[in-house]
């Protein structure tokens, strides 16, 4: 990467608010989110040259489009400026920060803002999972199930279980570390959240099956909520730190990035992989993709990471995949405390998808904040002592859209 991209900082929404509830709409989650982000880092809004906006179904949720239009409606010094809006299932707010990374590489411009958000909460639980399903092939893949995805990611436990084996307690592990993990954030959807004993057993009264082998807490949250970060070139955070007073070398940037894109359907991946190593090559194709950009060469490297846990499977399958254990022993980081926020890699301390919350569109962009977060030790109550090098890993659809990065000091 010759031209380094530096993140200035950024702010994230309280995932627990119901924005429709409050009487408030997806614009008041942009606004919130864009205007966090400038008071926590100190920039003007004259300063912002470009923006860019993760957003996955807005258009079904609230019937709104042209959601970069809304930028120019926050401060009259973003009238004139280029907005974009992005859009590729879960992974929407790296895409977006992938095309703002992009535009300060070419040069175009020193400073980017990037918005992701998603308003959820505004319908019933339902439609909120027939909206979310148009991120899987519609009308040709799980045509005959109610919710889609908890549908398609238990086909996925399946193969698991037919490979190597698969233990409930397992999963089971991976939401109570969530969770647990929730709680220290105070901007976690679920930090108030209450469970007792049975929450995480195959208890079908405190923890039902939604599909197939897909339990309640197995799944990651429906959520109201908008993340913003300011990405600028090696110039401006060289004046951007003379002016706060700070030293440049203390301003993390993105070392390394990924991005690959797989088969829309989960079926023909899942045909097509049938023979390999690893059930998603390109899901560990883009990790590493990622931190041979970073000059890594293995996940040990890294002092954490967040990572889309959308379901407890997703996260089992990503503990292999981006090589932290052998295949189909994902269960030995799980069950030693490797994972664990005091553990040798911690994953999701801020409690992830399951925990933190899940606002579509903005999961990207919450998650390079955290990382920012961690290798500033600005995280508060879940910071993993000593992070230098964080690493994110973000999946839109069945593992179809496939982001990651690496940020570091």
């Amino acid at each position: 990467m010759s031209h380094r991209v530096y993140l200035l900082g950024g702010f994230q929404t309280d995932f627990a608010q119901n924005y429709s509830r409050a009487q408030k709409n997806i614009f008041d989650i942009v606004r919130d989110s864009v205007q966090g982000a400038l008071a926590s880092t100190h920039i003007e809004p004259r300063e912002i040259q470009t923006a860019h906006v993760g957003n996955f179904v807005a258009e079904l949720f609230r019937g709104q489009g042209h959601l970069g239009g809304m930028i120019a409606s926050l401060d009259a010094a973003f009238d004139g400026i280029p907005t974009a809006r992005h859009e590729a299932a879960c992974a929407s707010g790296s895409v977006a920060t992938l095309a703002a990374m992009a535009e300060i590489e070419a040069e175009r411009y020193d400073v980017a803002l990037v918005v992701g958000v998603e308003e959820m909460k505004n319908v019933g639980g339902l439609e909120a999972a027939q909206n979310l399903g148009a991120a899987a092939w519609v009308g040709r893949e799980g045509i005959e199930a109610q919710f889609m995805w908890p549908h398609l990611f238990s086909q996925l436990m399946d193969v698991y279980d037919e490979r190597y084996g698969l233990k409930h307690e397992q999963l089971a592990h991976i939401a109570q570390n969530n969770f647990a993990n929730a709680k220290r954030n105070p901007n976690a959807q679920t930090r108030k959240w209450l469970f007792n004993e049975k929450s995480f057993a195959q208890d079908d009264a405190m923890n039902p099956v939604v599909e197939g082998n897909v339990r309640k807490q197995d799944c990651g949250q429906i959520t109201d909520g908008g993340a913003a970060i300011i990405l600028a070139s090696e110039n401006f955070a060289r004046e951007y730190a003379k002016r706060r007073g700070i030293a440049f070398d203390s301003i993390p940037y993105i070392k390394g990035w990924g991005h690959r894109t797989a088969p829309m359907l989960l079926a023909d991946k899942l045909a097509a992989n049938k023979n390999s190593e690893y059930i998603f090559p390109h899901v560990r194709g883009t990790f590493h993709d990622a931190l041979k950009r970073a000059n890594m060469n293995d996940v040990k490297q890294l002092d954490g990471l967040e990572v889309h846990d959308c379901f407890t499977i997703t996260e089992y399958m990503i503990i292999e995949h981006i090589g932290l254990t052998p295949v189909g022993a994902s269960w030995r980081a799980i069950e030693d405390g490797t994972i664990g926020l005091e553990g040798a890699l911690p994953i999701n301390p801020s409690g992830g998808l399951i925990g933190a919350g899940h606002p579509v569109g903005a999961t990207g962009v919450r998650m390079l904040l955290d990382a920012y977060k961690q290798v500033t030790a600005n995280a508060g109550a879940y910071q993993v002592e000593g992070a230098k090098n964080f690493g994110t890993l973000n999946i839109g659809g069945s593992t179809t859209t496939c982001v990651s990065f690496v940020i570091g000091i």
